[in-house]
């Protein structure tokens, strides 16, 4: 059953009137109601359609963060082969909400690296709603490195509302331990691709999203804080996030037009919710294109490629 956002109330009211003739059928076989739930259906979707086509930053920001929005187990398990998640970041302990390991893609050895949310509130407080402390960028670090050493790319599934803020986490270095993945990110000698699919949010996502190419699903978000958080420092007022997502261009089409990342992934109409399969797809096909741009590219030139990247952001502003 699909969960309704609140800017799509006509859209529940249509289908639950489909849901009630449907009901009513089932215990009269005599009723016929094919041609209106036809008539509801085509209402429904063409109201569906002229919404997501109409979106606003605020709107995106809550498909972004949709609770059946596909997320990183999902992931690694349709767009990737054999993915072997390892653990630890060898020094203090493991971190349920950055998950990676080497898998295959299209019979290629690469690592996967994302931030896993969960999909209940059991699994949600396991991963710790995939806000990773120190121990999770630090293994992402030593992942990264792997991938480096055994030559295989890098690809960066990123889903988070930002780097977990608790006193331990900062009490461990957080601030490094991003400092530090970002750095391992902008060094190593192999591709490294980073698609935001649902939020992109702070140096959590940064921390493993300094790659040399960055997509995004059309309804998700990227940006220095979350809209809570702006509007909490811009106003001391976090219920004026729609107000901060409105104005800090965190949408995949602003951040196309900036060079910020290089593709807009087209989601189903109404949301990768509404079609998971068919949006994890589109990431698969973007995934193949990205990476052949780097077919026959030296280690070095991998690197210089990823520094002028994001040298350039902004210069032609």
């Amino acid at each position: 059953m699909i969960s309704y956002l609140e800017f799509e109330k006509s859209i529940a009211d249509l289908d639950g009137k489909i849901a009630e003739l449907k009901a009513l059928a089932a215990t009269d076989s005599s009723m016929s109601i094919d041609d209106e739930v036809a008539r509801l259906q085509e209402k429904s979707d063409t109201a569906l359609a002229s919404t997501y086509a109409n979106l606003d930053a605020w709107q995106k920001a809550q498909v972004a963060r949709h609770p059946d929005r596909p997320h990183f187990s999902h992931l690694a398990t349709h767009i990737f082969d054999e993915f072997t998640p390892l653990a630890g970041d060898r020094n203090f302990a493991e971190d349920y909400a950055l998950v990676g390991g080497p898998a295959r893609f299209k019979g290629r050895p690469v690592f996967v690296i994302g931030h896993e949310t969960g999909h209940d509130t059991e699994s949600r407080l396991k991963h710790n709603f995939g806000m990773a402390r120190p121990e999770g960028y630090r293994k992402a670090q030593r992942l990264m490195k792997m991938a480096d050493k055994f030559n295989m790319p890098v690809i960066s599934l990123v889903n988070t509302m930002g780097a977990y803020p608790g006193i331990g986490a900062e009490e461990r270095g957080q601030a490094e331990a991003i400092a530090r993945s970002t750095e391992v990110c902008l060094q190593i000698k192999v591709p490294m691709l980073s698609i935001i699919v649902g939020e992109g949010g702070s140096g959590g996502a940064i921390a493993i999203a300094a790659a040399n190419k960055v997509m995004m699903l059309a309804n998700s978000i990227y940006s220095v804080a979350s809209p809570e958080a702006a509007a909490s420092i811009l106003w001391r007022d976090a219920k004026r996030a729609r107000d901060a997502a409105l104005g800090m261009k965190v949408t995949a089409e602003d951040l196309l037009e900036f060079g910020v990342i290089e593709e807009v992934i087209a989601e189903p109409i109404g949301g990768a919710h509404r079609d998971p399969d068919l949006a994890m797809n589109n990431i698969s096909i973007s995934i193949e294109k990205q990476l052949a741009f780097f077919d026959g590219m030296s280690g070095d030139d991998v690197v210089n490629h990823r520094h002028n990247r994001f040298l350039n952001i902004g210069r032609s502003l």
